[in-house]
């Protein structure tokens, strides 16, 4: 049973909007035609597990921000 035209294109948006690469999203689109669903589920866990790699990489930056801040704060407190 193949999607209808209108929510494979609500697929794709939403995968292009979750900032999916080109290749991963026609990966998936392949998976969805071809009913291979532990593989769509595969690649969608891959790229939540990046993003979250990014953002644990953005925090300790940000942490990094933080630390420094409060450092010079305390000199110029004194």
């Amino acid at each position: 049973m193949k999607p209808n035209v209108c929510n494979h294109l609500s697929v794709k948006e939403c995968l292009k909007d979750a900032g999916c690469s080109k290749e991963t999203i026609q990966s998936i689109m392949d998976c969805i035609q071809n009913n291979q669903h532990e593989r769509k589920i595969m690649l969608l866990k891959e790229h939540r597990y990046q993003l979250l790699e990014k953002i644990h990489h953005d925090q300790k930056q940000i942490d990094c921000l933080d630390y420094l801040l409060y450092q010079l704060k305390q000199v110029k407190n004194q």
